[in-house]
């Protein structure tokens, strides 16, 4: 079921996952993951509009988008920095994660520098 809804998802960026999900994490965490999965496909949202709504700090948003282990499904690659940076993803804030990351988001649709 995972492989061909991974396969659904690199033919067609259209496509929103439906795995049942269990991730293990911090209550805030969780809290952070749900707001991530309500980003529609092809937009995005900054470390500090997720935070605003969860009214803590862009920092912490980015801590648990980065203990976030099944990246994909649960969407922080849709999760940039406020003058329009990538951030970080998967943990690390530069190198192959970021290219990764800038790749999804294109996959999505998403438009860079609008």
């Amino acid at each position: 079921r995972t492989c061909r809804q991974l396969e659904r998802y690199f033919g067609d960026s259209q496509f929103r996952f439906t795995l049942p999900l269990a991730p293990e994490g911090t209550p805030f965490q969780m809290r952070v993951w749900d707001a991530l999965a309500t980003i529609p496909v092809g937009e995005s949202r900054t470390y500090g509009e997720i935070a605003r709504r969860l009214a803590t700090a862009p920092r912490a948003v980015g801590g648990a988008c980065g203990a976030n282990r099944i990246a994909l499904v649960i969407p922080c690659h849709r999760v940039i920095g406020s003058q329009g940076s990538l951030g970080g993803f998967m943990g690390v804030v530069e190198g192959r994660p970021l290219d990764i990351k800038r790749w999804l988001l294109k996959h999505e649709g998403y438009r860079f520098g609008q």
